[in-house]
């Protein structure tokens, strides 16, 4: 029994590798059907992709205000029981 399980997996990791280069094929043909757009160029970046951009890398590393790496803890003296009893499980 053990040897049919081992043996069963084997097969379905190698059918797994055939149906996934068979998907590679059939995805290549495909973006090699679809065309570039004909005024579409790499080379030139318009204002309005710098401004967004700029405005995008701005919110990014504006996101927190001055104290952001700051931890604060605001302590609760009021102590309820199931802490109690977890604080002398501790000890």
């Amino acid at each position: 029994m053990a040897l049919v399980s081992i043996l069963l997996v084997f097969v379905v990791l190698v059918l797994l590798i055939y149906v996934l280069k068979l998907f590679g094929v059939i995805f290549r043909e495909r973006t090699k059907a679809v065309a570039a757009p004909v005024g579409a160029s790499s080379d030139e970046i318009s204002d309005e992709e710098v401004a967004a951009i700029a405005v995008a890398v701005n919110l990014f590393f504006n996101r927190h205000d001055e104290e952001s790496d700051v931890l604060t803890f605001r302590q609760n003296h009021d102590v309820s029981a199931w802490q109690v009893r977890n604080i002398h499980k501790q000890l």
